[in-house]
């Protein structure tokens, strides 16, 4: 007589197996939807952060050029115009109207792209911007490159050679250009190497019609003046977060087990050391916008600095608002880029729902 099978205890207990047990193999998947819905509800939260300030920035704008000193009608006439042209000026431009209705206007037109008519010059304000803001992109845009690999390789190199002359020479170095302003680091470097040396432009030139990419020499001393500082900053958040990770047992214990140590930077101090210093460096670098019209100014670069400073000395309103708004809205959105990849590095940082 044959005898009975018998089956295994995991087969003959699987349809018995707790709830926990039995989902196991769902577990993972719901964890990954849960994540998900967790990370899109912080990308919708800091989205409408970002348009709450924006449109409390348009207030501020527009209240400010309102309560400016000077009147744009009489700007726009000429100082030997009587009080009927002024009226009539005033007529024309809409500055008759209710402060709150002009203000939703150009706020509605504004979302459009639509930033009105220069006061001075009868150009579509969106005309005059775009002429230049190509010029300060591609400032910022390469100070940004040069940026980011310098501020992190500093950083990197200081943490990981903490207490050494190296790392105390590198600190002293930065405390230094943190404390020197861009207008004087500049000035220094068009005394050298402008007029001592006569090697690079002190003005930053182009002739009707020319691109700044047909003469690059003109950026350098712009962005090296926005780098000085710039890379201070960033290369000191980066030096402090590196030698957190590198007092870390994992870090000790991969050197202890002969892991070469580019290996050691590239799979335990990095990962570990940029997501929660993302957001800071972005921080930093939305500095780079007000930085650059300092530089811009002091160069004569021909950016969006050169319209805001043109636009003010006129009384040009819409021109000194659309400036205004288009700087505050580049800074919020670094500040939310930087602030979403830092959550996306790292997962720790998003708190469910």
């Amino acid at each position: 007589m044959s005898e009975p099978s018998v089956r295994p205890p995991a087969a003959r207990d699987a349809s018995i197996r707790p709830p926990a047990a039995r989902d196991a193999s769902a577990r993972p998947s719901a964890a990954g939807d849960a994540s998900a819905r967790s990370l899109a509800a912080l990308v919708a939260r800091r989205l409408l952060m970002g348009l709450l300030v924006l449109g409390a920035v348009s207030l501020i704008v527009f209240t400010a050029t309102e309560l400016a000193p000077g009147d744009a009608a009489s700007a726009a006439v000429g100082p030997d115009a009587g009080p009927a042209a002024v009226e009539e000026k005033r007529r024309e431009l809409g500055l008759d109207r209710p402060a709150p209705v002009r203000y939703a206007e150009w706020l509605w037109g504004a979302v459009r792209g639509d930033f009105g008519t220069s006061y001075v010059s009868g150009v579509p304000v969106s005309e005059i911007v775009a002429a230049r803001a190509g010029n300060s992109m591609m400032l910022a845009l390469v100070t940004l490159v040069l940026l980011v690999p310098l501020a992190v390789g500093l950083g990197v190199w200081g943490g990981l050679r903490e207490g050494s002359l190296t790392d105390r020479a590198l600190s002293a170095g930065i405390l230094t250009m943190v404390s020197i302003p861009e207008f004087v680091v500049g000035s220094v470097l068009i005394l050298i190497f402008a007029l001592h040396l006569d090697v690079l432009p002190a003005v930053s030139f182009l002739g009707p019609g020319a691109s700044v990419l047909d003469h690059p020499e003109i950026l350098v001393l712009p962005v090296v003046t926005l780098l000085a500082g710039t890379i201070a900053h960033n290369a000191r958040l980066v030096r402090a977060r590196v030698v957190e990770v590198v007092a870390d047992d994992a870090v000790a214990t991969a050197r202890l087990n002969g892991v070469p140590e580019h290996r050691v930077v590239l799979r335990y101090v990095l990962p570990a050391a940029l997501p929660p210093v993302i957001p800071l460096l972005a921080r930093y670098v939305a500095l780079l916008v007000g930085g650059a019209l300092v530089v811009e100014t002091l160069f004569g670069f021909p950016g969006l600095a050169s319209v805001l400073v043109q636009g003010s000395a006129g009384r040009d309103v819409p021109t000194v608002q659309a400036v205004a708004l288009i700087v505050a809205a580049v800074t919020v959105l670094v500040n939310l880029l930087g602030d979403l990849l830092g959550i996306a590095l790292d997962p720790l940082r998003r708190v469910p729902v």
